[in-house]
């Protein structure tokens, strides 16, 4: 026995047949549609100790020439044209770089230094490299004063504890005294009731001759 649908059902104002229907009604496509994202796109802030993009000038403004270097390195600096020249036209600032034995790696070196000193030229503070100096300063000196502050909390610490080895050493309060007088009398008598024992009378017998406190008195 079979059934046939004489029409096809309809969700959401579109005709499904009973194959798409089953499939799309699965617990796994429901909730697929049903889930959404509420993620917002957040534009990056913009950190303000960032420095700016490094300076950079046109071919045409920049001539250059390799020289031999001079001082140390060896032979590969002294005897060879390795060292890079770089002149800025306008300018005419010139950057000599022999860091390396690389004549590329001079040539870029010499060609950052350039550009970074044409914007100190042309920006003066607002500069790449002034921005920076600035930067590395107020590191330095937030640096310095957390230091000093921690060598105050330390010397307030070390004289707190000195101050309490005073009080337990040296100086004697009112309770220390008392407590110090009181052993001293101790040890002078010789029995451990002393306070109570010291002033107790002497006993003496009916020759005159002082008897001990624990010893039993002689009938007259």
């Amino acid at each position: 026995m079979s059934l046939s649908l004489s029409h096809r059902p309809t969700f959401n104002g579109m005709t499904y047949t009973p194959t798409q229907l089953q499939r799309d009604l699965t617990p796994t496509a429901l909730h697929s549609r049903s889930c959404f994202s509420t993620s917002t796109h957040h534009r990056k802030k913009r950190n303000p100790s960032a420095l700016p993009p490094r300076p950079t000038l046109p071919d045409s403004d920049i001539t250059h020439v390799y020289l031999k270097g001079s001082g140390p390195g060896g032979q590969k600096i002294n005897k060879t044209n390795s060292a890079a020249q770089l002149t800025h036209l306008p300018t005419g600032i010139v950057v000599k770089s022999q860091a390396t034995r690389s004549r590329s790696q001079n040539y870029t070196i010499a060609r950052r230094i350039l550009a970074e000193k044409v914007e100190v030229l042309e920006k003066g503070d607002e500069s790449r490299v002034m921005k920076r100096q600035e930067r590395d300063r107020r590191k330095k000196a937030s640096s310095t004063k957390k230091k000093r502050r921690k060598y105050r909390a330390l010397e307030k610490g070390d004289g707190q504890e000195g101050e309490e080895d005073d009080v337990g050493d040296g100086a004697i309060g009112p309770e220390r005294e008392k407590q110090q007088a009181l052993d001293e009398k101790t040890v002078q008598t010789g029995d451990g009731n002393s306070a109570e024992h010291a002033k107790a009378p002497a006993i003496e017998d009916n020759a005159g001759n002082p008897l001990s406190i624990h010893a039993p008195l002689k009938p007259a």
